[in-house]
């Protein structure tokens, strides 16, 4: 495997004050030097301590369990803690747990205590259920004791403490409390203090800024929706997919360009020797922005009795000619974790007459048919024949084409064609055409439906990339044309074509100009479990600027709202695992066995730097109840050594407790903040160099599903000749010819990311 010299680290984040915080003594009475409110300085500059510890409030102060999980709807009724039934962080066993340990207490109790102390006492046991108990028992400050009882706001305490002290013993086995605090009401209320009156009891019921969107998506003031990220695989070179097979082991498949499939198990590690490997076969480069290679992947619906796997990837032939091939394999009988290498059975190739626009996508559709995802050739603006391949049904370039891969045709062809197909009865079409007028789809995703209701199950939402002016979002329709080249997004792009068209083209439900991005990457519909407030969210994002976006449908408009989506906020992601940074350029999106959503991005877009990774998205403000979303895996036997997974990214919460020894960064005017460094041999010996975000702009990334953002016009097609060859949005050079597509050396490598882009630089403004 070559390594390149250097190594490109972007990533999106927000701002991060990162204070130095102080040891906290939280029991007043155990002597030393304490405050009225029960802290213990080691700072002699007070009021900066106090600063200090309010902004940790701030930063830390949102809706958070004592399992340091976000809180959940229940569901099932809760006949004690009534109050948090609808949101909050008890189950009903959690409930009946604290009733019972309310009724223990209130056997020691005579009856005028009852009536003057049991709603008090229900009340400071039922904080274990409020969404905000990690702050009201101080759990989410690591460098402090857990609280035995929650914070309380000073006049509720006092009057607790005179009325109902005697039941403090019966609250707590503390001894410091029993000691120090029963009979001494100052004590006892500085020690439940906190130092955000925002949060005590009860006022943390009465904040309407606290409450009003309480278990809803976070929203910044911009709109913008607030997730966090895990991180789950790091080290890939440029993974272009994540699948998993369906068979109930929830292992999952991830798929570098070069040809590798690695398999990842339940419990995050990743076997040392690969499913498949076919790098001597795939036809992928190291240059930036290639964006051939192996491309994509699908299991077969019944994997888990036929062990049949398809996978679509570019070759050359003996006679130098660039195909795309689809192909079926066998998992080994003797592995399950290993492809039978010699099973290939070919089903379709196409000849491609250009380097970009390779297409790439195979899944399987509800209906048990495979649909495949074909670019229009390359170049720019589809100038082949008088249309282009895209409107030219007798072309499979530029289509979405459906098959039965169980089944073969009479004339021969490993492949059976569905006879509902939409052109199986025209003669100047070929059979296997399921829509077409696409330019280069990269990727596509099936909608698993409504949970509950199963609505929306079965549609095919793809990311279709644009020329140089739109990016779009389409809904896969039988027999829908989609415009290319006649279209691009909702306006004309060959004005010819675009007047002569069909009023009955099927438009985008989405599509966003050059402000928004450059390069959709189509992502999936969100159907799982664990974050039930985005069940519904079509979630994608554009390669070329790292923006996460989200689609939501109104529907009794049937119209979609666009939102851009945010990683990376300190208070909304103060949670354990979870990241605030995510390497730039989003190269696919994906799905696993139980229905969570990934994506995987990488600092670097070439496809022999192991740059990428593999993130999880969460929600911060809500998750499902504890056990609804578990799972068994069925047990896999494997023969290959487990490798145990490494974060490489600091979580949010490890960042916190760092001393500030920088700067905080600046914030970036896109939503996600970029915030690039560079880092090659050289800077080894030197702090790395921070660059601007319009720096990254001016650099030629490319990527498998880049555009070539040529200024050509459709009715000048010398012009688009010059950008043959070339990703789609940077100019890709042809392959050496006194070499073969199997030569990969360091020396094709550049050996300074600085050099890398000056290059990059250069043939994107020869080929405009």
């Amino acid at each position: 495997m070559n390594e390149p010299y250097y190594e490109v680290q972007d990533v999106y984040r927000f701002d991060l004050k990162k204070p130095i915080l102080k040891e906290v003594n939280v029991w007043p009475c155990t002597g030393r030097s304490s405050s009225s409110s029960g802290v213990s300085f080691s700072c002699p500059y007070v009021f900066l301590c106090l600063s200090l510890l309010c902004l940790i409030g701030s930063l830390l102060g949102h809706p958070q369990c004592l399992d340091y999980g976000p809180p959940f709807q229940p569901p099932f009724h809760l006949e004690f803690c009534s109050a948090y039934e609808n949101f909050g962080c008890c189950d009903q066993e959690r409930d009946n747990s604290i009733a019972a340990k309310y009724w223990d207490i209130m056997d020691y109790i005579d009856p005028r205590g009852h009536k003057l102390c049991g709603t008090c006492i229900k009340d400071i046991l039922c904080q274990e259920c409020s969404p905000y108990a990690a702050h009201l028992y101080d759990a989410e400050n690591p460098r402090t004791p857990l609280r035995s009882l929650p914070g309380l706001c000073f006049d509720y305490c006092s009057e607790f403490h005179f009325n109902c002290r005697s039941a403090i013993s019966l609250l707590t086995s503390d001894k410091h409390i029993h000691e120090c605090c029963k009979t001494n009401k100052t004590r006892f209320c500085n020690l439940l203090h906190l130092h955000d009156e925002d949060y005590c009891f009860p006022n943390v019921l009465k904040n309407t800024a606290l409450n009003r969107n309480l278990g809803s998506v976070v929203e910044d003031r911009k709109g913008c929706l607030q997730l966090c990220l895990t991180e789950v695989a790091n080290g890939l070179r440029n993974p272009v997919l994540m699948a998993h097979a369906n068979d109930h082991t929830h292992r999952m498949f991830i798929a570098e360009q070069v040809g590798v499939i690695w398999v990842y198990l339940p419990d995050g590690s990743r076997l040392e020797e690969p499913f498949l490997d076919i790098r001597s076969i795939v036809l992928a480069t190291p240059w930036i922005g290639d964006e051939r290679g192996f491309l994509g992947m699908a299991f077969h619906p019944k994997y888990k009795y036929n062990g049949k796997f398809y996978i679509y990837y570019s070759y050359m032939d003996k006679n130098r000619v660039e195909k795309i091939r689809i192909s079926e394999f066998k998992v080994s009988a003797s592995d399950v974790n290993k492809a039978d290498p010699l099973s290939e059975r070919n089903l379709l190739e196409l000849e491609e007459p250009a380097a970009n626009h390779n297409g790439g996508q195979l899944l399987f559709g509800v209906d048990g048919y495979m649909y495949l995802f074909t670019g229009d050739g390359g170049k720019a603006g589809d100038p082949f024949g008088k249309f282009g391949n895209a409107q030219n049904k007798s072309a499979l370039l530029g289509k979405v084409l459906r098959i039965d891969v169980d089944g073969k045709s009479p004339d021969g062809k490993p492949y059976r064609i569905p006879p509902d197909n939409p052109f199986v009865s025209d003669p100047k079409a070929r059979p296997e055409v399921y829509a077409y007028g696409v330019r280069n789809m990269w990727r596509c995703a099936v909608d698993r439906g409504d949970p509950v209701t199963k609505k929306g199950r079965g549609r095919i939402f793809c990311g279709d990339v644009g020329q140089n002016r739109f990016e779009e979002v389409d809904i896969v329709v039988k027999g829908g044309n989609y415009g290319w080249r006649a279209k691009e997004g909702f306006e004309c792009y060959d004005t010819k074509l675009c007047h002569n068209s069909s009023l009955d083209d099927v438009l985008p439900i989405f599509a966003y100009g050059r402000n928004v991005g450059k390069s959709v990457t189509g992502g999936y519909v969100y159907r799982g479990c664990e974050s039930p407030n985005l069940n519904g969210l079509y979630i994608f994002g554009d390669f070329m600027n790292g923006r996460l976006m989200a689609l939501q449908e109104d529907e009794k408009t049937n119209k979609w709202k666009k939102q851009d989506i945010c990683i990376g906020s300190t208070k909304a992601c103060a949670f354990p695992r979870m990241i605030r940074s995510y390497s730039k350029f989003i190269i696919s999106f994906a799905e696993d066995e139980a229905g969570e959503l990934y994506f995987m991005s990488t600092s670097y877009p070439s496809a022999y730097a192991p740059h990428g990774s593999l993130y999880k998205f969460i929600d911060p403000a809500r998750r499902a109840p504890p056990g609804k979303c578990k799972y068994k895996p069925v047990p896999v036997k494997t023969k290959s050594k487990r490798i145990p997974f490494v974060p490489r990214a600091k979580t949010v919460l490890e960042l916190l407790n760092e001393p500030s020894t920088t700067k905080p960064p600046k914030k970036s005017s896109t939503p996600t903040a970029a915030i690039p460094t560079i880092s090659s041999k050289k800077a080894k010996k030197t702090p790395s160099t921070n660059r601007k975000a319009s720096a990254v702009k001016r650099a030629p990334s490319g990527k498998k599903r880049q555009k070539i953002k040529a200024e050509a016009k459709p009715h000048k097609p010398k012009q688009e000749e010059k950008v043959a060859h070339t990703s789609r949005t940077t100019p890709v050079p042809p392959l050496p010819k006194k070499s073969s597509h199997l030569t990969r050396t360091k020396k094709l490598l550049p050996k300074k990311s600085a050099l890398a882009k000056e290059k990059l630089e250069k043939r994107r403004k020869e080929s405009r």
